[in-house]
């Protein structure tokens, strides 16, 4: 400005060349100051060895300057290309010979195994006429596990469920489970049937076996991979949300005493775990759902009916995780949901299609406003003859939105529990 200016005020010319030659004396200054030495400022990443899907994560940023001098510092953290946090930085002041530490949260989607990269560290000086760029390798891979931040939020409703003052009422159950106890001497009124003739013959007197009611149950997550369980909902696939759900739900069975088992199924069998309390069983539940993915594919309950004859011989309960979008849907899984009634206690969860919900709270202004509106109050209205239909063949069902999934699903198994149901 100062030599534009001269053009008119020719005394000004020699001030501009001095203003200019002082400008290339701080810049120097700065450049000496910025890049004299190295080292001079660092950074380090820490976080968990493993991050839970669908939850808040925290990253932490460790920041030490070296300069004797504050330093405006803008960090680049290269996240996951997951996110897609393209224009992810942090700017703040940094004091001479000081530490800083930042911490900032980011949330998964999607499972499977996420990749930091490098930190990029933009310093200026107090003169701000110069930029250091600053590269810290920083490349770890972390992988993203079914959320397994919710399970420590429901295990205190597990041990502290009190479902009785609700008005819960037992079921008698028909039939007897009976669990091996012991060997003892035979006194009278003992079952003559009981009699164990081995031990018997090796002791010289009567001997019985001793039975208890067995109280582990066998609980099923059953969970459909079909197309019908690709629908996104707030970034999570609703497979997302029924494999957190799955994880919580049996992680709550394993507290209850009971056996918590797994199953996956599309067009054909994916996993299956059997049901066990072993000590090891809640991570290799976490274990085998890590890398489940979902496919364009239908489902194929007829061949997930015939594992439940050939491989699950004892009586549960079956949470079928699923989704319908018509009756016509409904009417081809219809049969073999039955048939897998027949033999256990099932409770098929499926989905409300929430977007669609709003739509019916919105006013009509114009005739394709209305037909949509109408559209969309059908479409609710079959959801829950869907629910009604399962109900009437005495299948268990819930009819839930997928945030509320978890919660639902635990609180049914609790009242089911409660009730002496399984």
């Amino acid at each position: 400005m100062v030599f534009v200016i001269s053009y008119g005020v020719p005394v000004l010319l020699i001030v501009g060349k001095i203003a200019f030659l002082f400008l290339l004396a701080l810049a120097l200054l700065d450049y000496i100051v910025l890049f004299a030495g190295k080292n001079k400022i660092n950074a380090s990443r820490q976080m968990a060895e493993r991050f839970s899907n669908g939850d808040e994560n925290k990253v932490f940023l460790a920041v030490s300057n070296k300069y004797p001098f504050a330093v405006h510092v803008d960090l680049v953290d290269e996240v996951p290309f997951q996110f897609q946090m393209r224009n992810f930085s942090l700017s703040f002041l940094l004091g001479g010979s000081a530490d800083k530490s930042i911490i900032y949260n980011i949330r998964p989607t999607q499972r499977g195994e996420y990749v930091f990269y490098n930190i990029n560290l933009f310093v200026k000086s107090p003169l701000r006429l110069m930029t250091k760029r600053v590269t810290i390798e920083a490349k770890r891979s972390i992988k993203v596990f079914p959320s397994f931040f919710q399970l420590r939020r429901y295990e205190l409703k597990a041990h502290s469920s009190n479902l009785a003052e609700a008005g819960n009422k037992k079921m008698r159950k028909l039939g007897q489970s009976l669990e091996f106890e012991q060997i003892k001497e035979y006194v009278t009124g003992d079952d003559i049937r009981t009699i164990n003739w081995k031990a018997t013959a090796r002791k010289g007197q009567m001997m019985v076996n001793n039975f208890t009611d067995e109280k582990s149950q066998h609980v099923y997550c059953f969970i459909d991979k079909s197309r019908v369980m690709k629908m996104p909902f707030e970034g999570m696939t609703l497979l997302d949300y029924a494999i957190n759900a799955s994880v919580i739900l049996s992680r709550v069975a394993l507290i209850k005493q009971d056996r918590a088992g797994l199953v996956t199924f599309a067009e054909k069998i994916g996993t299956f775990l059997p049901a066990e309390r072993k000590a090891g069983q809640m991570n290799t539940i976490l274990t085998t759902l890590y890398d489940q993915q979902t496919n364009f594919g239908e489902g194929d309950m007829e061949k997930l009916y015939a594992l439940v004859k050939t491989r699950i011989s004892q009586r549960g309960l079956v949470v079928l995780f699923t989704n319908f979008e018509s009756m016509s849907g409904l009417q081809r899984q219809l049969p073999y949901i039955r048939a897998i009634a027949r033999i256990h206690l099932v409770l098929v969860v499926f989905f409300e299609n929430t977007e669609i919900k709003t739509l019916t709270d919105t006013d009509v202004r114009d005739i394709e406003g209305l037909y949509i509106k109408t559209i969309a109050e059908k479409y609710i209205h079959e959801k829950k003859l869907i629910a009604k239909e399962l109900q009437q063949h005495g299948i268990l069902t819930i009819l839930t939105t997928p945030e509320r999934l978890t919660v639902d699903s635990v609180n049914k198994y609790l009242e089911l529990k409660a009730r002496q149901a399984i």
